[in-house]
């Protein structure tokens, strides 16, 4: 089920290669931000604070962790550099701005996928069935993900290649974890409110304090705002229409 949920976040990915077809501006690119942002958002909550949480018995294990997560993406959002040039068309300050923000976006989406990776190995490990309804649900949430990692990108770089090939990787890290949690059972799975919380609050600082203000940096709000709130309820409804299926066991007794 890892390498369906992988499969899945690819079509994503695939899903934005139209947008090379025609010019590409920092509106397209604001955009892209504002829907990876409405994505990550929703995912941070419904596919890991709430199951944490829920895992857990209590909210600190999973704040411990989400607050972890926070300070990781902090210190390499310190690291990286905050402006380059780039090659052709998308030259100068403003692209290179940008364009970090989409790798941002994109290495949170892909801390993100390794809890999720380990949720999926945790429900194979005690059981078949809940391991196919756990994989299926994750992996049809990693549609919309390959996207807000594909997105921004593409509209940053220009490089088709590039971002279909990040968004596979985003992927396979979910089989990545998979598979080893899967073998281990019960042992890692003791670790996934953390690792959950971890997750959620790498996401939700790189949309706080990149994604948006990026995307509202060049006089493009209220399209970033359109592209935020759309993403938001594509994942939302995606979530409704499976939240019969948990992204990870309801309780500590079911492992």
């Amino acid at each position: 089920m890892g390498l369906v949920a992988a499969a899945f976040t690819s079509i994503g990915g695939v899903l934005a290669l139209p947008l090379s077809r025609r010019g590409l501006n920092p509106r397209d690119l604001d955009v892209g931000l504002g829907f990876s942002s409405g994505v990550m958002t929703v995912a941070s909550f419904t596919s890991l604070l709430i199951p944490a949480i829920d895992l857990a018995g209590s909210p600190w294990r999973p704040l411990l962790g989400f607050a972890a997560g926070a300070i990781a993406v902090a210190v390499l959002n310190r690291v990286l550099p905050h402006e380059h040039a780039l090659i052709g068309r998308y030259e100068g300050p403003e692209w290179g701005r940008k364009l970090r923000a989409a790798w941002l976006v994109a290495l949170a989406i892909l801390i993100h996928n390794l809890p999720e990776g380990m949720a999926i190995g945790a429900a194979s490990a005690y059981s078949i069935a809940k391991g196919v309804a756990t994989g299926l649900a994750i992996a049809l949430q990693d549609v919309p993900e390959g996207l807000a990692v594909a997105m921004p990108i593409l509209a940053a770089s220009g490089k088709r290649l590039t971002a279909l090939g990040v968004s596979v990787l985003s992927g396979l890290s979910e089989t990545a974890m998979a598979v080893p949690t899967s073998m281990l059972g019960s042992l890692a799975a003791n670790h996934l409110p953390e690792l959950l919380g971890f997750g959620a609050g790498a996401m939700m600082y790189v949309v706080s304090h990149e994604a948006i203000p990026e995307s509202h940096r060049s006089g493009h709000e209220d399209l970033a705002t359109l592209g935020f709130f759309l993403g938001f309820a594509v994942m939302l409804l995606l979530d409704t229409l499976l939240q019969g299926a948990s992204p990870a066991p309801r309780g500590p007794g079911e492992i």
